[in-house]
């Protein structure tokens, strides 16, 4: 893997980065497809709502179908019929989430699988095995993710325990030859943690620089913490996390948020908003969210947001919309995801013109006074 970093304006950057599986522009948001698919929509849908770049969650494929099987398809991208560059989660957040099901060590952690109540041990070493397997660009450490209530000893642990972990997924890695088990090159990203407490956040972030990997993730936000409080994190990671080396801002979409994590250098985010909201009946535009189940729209001809080259707003209205949302009709939900994905993808293509044009403080305003109109 290879990044670039493009034009800046003040800490915000474009960049390019390259995989074995093509190359994308940064910043960039990826797509949850977490079980292997993005919930609804075909690849061939994904290309054509802008999409260049796609997550999903090792922890889930490794239960169900495992990463054997996927690894007997050929790997990932073949089973997702997907050419593009991939990054999986760890499933770090997914495994810290089963509280009542899990027991955590230093030597890793055991919990009993959501789907079939069977035993399963993750340590640092079976995860990079796992994630090899599986066949992804960018592969992340396993990490421990405190809940955003944690008191600063857990939270001090949580930091100790994934950096230790971080140095086992690099060694794994190496041994491996930095390879997928198809052969091609995988990225290893390291994940800092420490909450909201500035002088963890610096240690986790020391910790991860000494290891030298090609990426580096903020992990433990968006748990509940706010935005003022996930905004003085990111205040301080450009002093932080390796300058020269892609920064990925974990679990984190909501527009205003984004706008504030480029600002402060942050280059790839990923998030269930676009996919979550569409199948709910939310559309996002540049002038705030429709609900679409609303009586409001049963006779709007209107498409979902004039002027969106999209799929939905070329062929369908918000009236029409609507109805297969009321009716269940599968192609409903569909429909605002491939839209929701598009304005995405415009979204940040939008925020790299600013960055080059050096006006993304100017544009920030512009876009956030029209999406969130009740704030002003």
């Amino acid at each position: 893997m290879e990044f670039a970093i493009g034009q800046t304006d003040g800490k915000a950057r474009t960049g390019v980065l390259r995989t074995a599986h093509g190359e994308v522009l940064t910043p960039l948001l990826m797509p949850c497809g977490t079980q292997g698919a993005v919930k609804g929509v075909t690849p061939d849908q994904l290309r054509a709502c802008g999409v260049r770049m796609v997550l999903a969650n090792a922890y889930h494929l490794m239960l169900r179908p495992g990463a054997d099987v996927v690894a007997s398809l050929g790997g990932l991208h073949r089973m997702m019929a997907w050419d593009g560059p991939l990054l999986t989660d760890s499933g770090g957040y997914q495994v810290f989430s089963l509280a009542h099901r899990r027991k955590v060590t230093d030597a890793g952690v055991s919990f009993r699988s959501h789907v079939d109540g069977a035993a399963v041990e993750l340590t640092p070493e079976t995860c990079m095995a796992v994630q090899a397997d599986l066949g992804a660009d960018v592969v992340m450490q396993l990490d421990e993710c405190p809940p955003g209530g944690a008191d600063r000893a857990a939270v001090a642990d949580a930091v100790r325990r994934s950096a230790d972990w971080a140095g086992r997924c690099k060694a794994a890695w190496e041994a491996r030859g930095r390879r997928a088990s198809a052969g091609h090159e995988q990225a290893l990203f390291g994940i800092q943690q420490g909450g909201a407490d500035a002088g963890l956040r610096a240690e986790s972030a020391r910790r991860l620089a000494e290891l030298d990997l090609p990426g580096c993730a903020v992990g433990g936000l968006s748990v509940g913490e706010g935005h003022e409080r996930m905004v003085a994190v990111l205040d301080r990671i450009d002093d932080q996390l390796p300058r020269e080396r892609p920064r990925y801002l974990m679990g984190v979409g909501e527009p205003r948020d984004v706008l504030a994590a480029v600002a402060r250098g942050v280059d790839l985010f990923d998030c269930v908003l676009p996919t979550r909201n569409g199948r709910n009946g939310q559309a996002f535009t540049g002038t705030g969210r429709l609900k679409l189940r609303n009586a409001a729209f049963a006779r709007d001809g209107r498409p979902l947001e004039a002027g969106c080259p999209c799929p939905t707003c070329r062929a369908f209205s918000r009236a029409a919309i609507r109805h297969y949302l009321l009716a269940e009709e599968m192609i409903g939900p569909t429909l605002v995801t491939m839209h929701n994905l598009a304005f995405f993808a415009r979204f940040l293509a939008d925020i790299r013109r600013a960055i080059e044009d050096g006006r993304l403080a100017e544009r920030s305003a512009e876009w956030l006074a029209r999406l969130y109109p009740s704030a002003g």
